[in-house]
């Protein structure tokens, strides 16, 4: 049975013209290696060499069959220092700051396919609010973390992204229209659902010179937005992708001028980042 010390014995003999000295090449004794290189042939049924008293010298099939073993040798080598290369990312903590929604629709998905391709990196997700996730980032407690509306600056890696709905009664006289101003949505008695972000009705509101003038109830569930929507407190403003399964008693409509928001993923402003965190981003790069 031929192994890998042959194929480097085969192409030593052709790189020295001598088994002796090939022999030495590769670390074994010229007896051995002249079995080995016997027993080669005899194995693949042809003559590879032609033995002179001072030289050893291959065959015209020997000089093809040496090309394929340097091929194979070197493919291996290749794969070695492949290996390396990737050594550091075998093993390693990641730890992302998210927030709960985004997590689940957006991140969760990624993180099953990068546990597939780096399975001895261990990933922690911590579910905080937007402002949590720039306070971890700035303290260097975290790898990543996923923010609103990145700035450019930030070299950030997108997400995904969703719109800011209306969500009045469905007996609304709002209800009856194909879409909403946010001006006649902040008109209403208000019912204001932040999820815990800074990013919600009063800020987006403030953004466009309006004002929040009848905020009726403030909560941080979305779905108890929902709920008190529906006991006609009022109307509210939500992104799409925390509408429920169930929309009953419940109409929601588009901005007439739509606005969005979208998720990113973001290092550290104070340090390079990791071999682990640069392995998540460029997984999701490809993708």
């Amino acid at each position: 049975m031929m192994n890998l010390m042959h194929w480097r014995l085969l192409v030593a003999v052709a790189d020295h013209g001598s088994i002796t000295a090939a022999a030495e090449r590769v670390g074994m004794t010229q007896s051995a290696a002249s079995q080995a290189m016997a027993s080669m042939e005899i194995a693949l049924g042809v003559q590879l060499f032609t033995r002179e008293p001072r030289k050893t010298l291959p065959t015209a099939l020997g000089v093809s069959v040496i090309e394929q073993a340097r091929v194979m040798l070197s493919a291996l080598q290749a794969i070695r220092c492949r290996v390396e290369e990737a050594r550091p990312m075998l093993r390693g903590n990641l730890r992302i700051a998210c927030f709960p929604q985004v997590l689940a629709k957006f991140l969760s998905p990624r993180l099953q396919r990068f546990a597939q391709l780096y399975p001895g990196i261990e990933v922690t997700t911590l579910e905080v609010t937007d402002d949590e996730v720039h306070a971890l980032l700035d303290a260097d407690l975290v790898d990543l973390g996923v923010v609103l509306n990145p700035e450019p600056e930030r070299n950030p890696t997108l997400l995904g992204r969703d719109i800011w709905l209306a969500v009045v009664p469905a007996r609304h006289a709002l209800a009856q229209q194909v879409t909403v101003t946010l001006a006649q949505l902040l008109e209403q008695p208000f019912v204001l659902a932040t999820g815990g972000c800074s990013v919600n009705a009063r800020s987006l509101s403030a953004d466009a010179g309006l004002t929040l003038r009848d905020v009726r109830a403030e909560v941080r569930e979305w779905s108890s937005a929902f709920s008190l929507v529906r006991e006609d407190v009022g109307v509210t403003l939500v992104p799409e992708t925390t509408l429920p399964a169930q929309c009953q008693g419940l109409r929601v409509l588009p901005l007439s001028v739509p606005i969005h928001r979208e998720f990113a993923l973001v290092g550290s402003p104070n340090r390079s980042s990791s071999v682990a965190a640069d392995a998540l981003l460029a997984m999701l790069a490809d993708n």
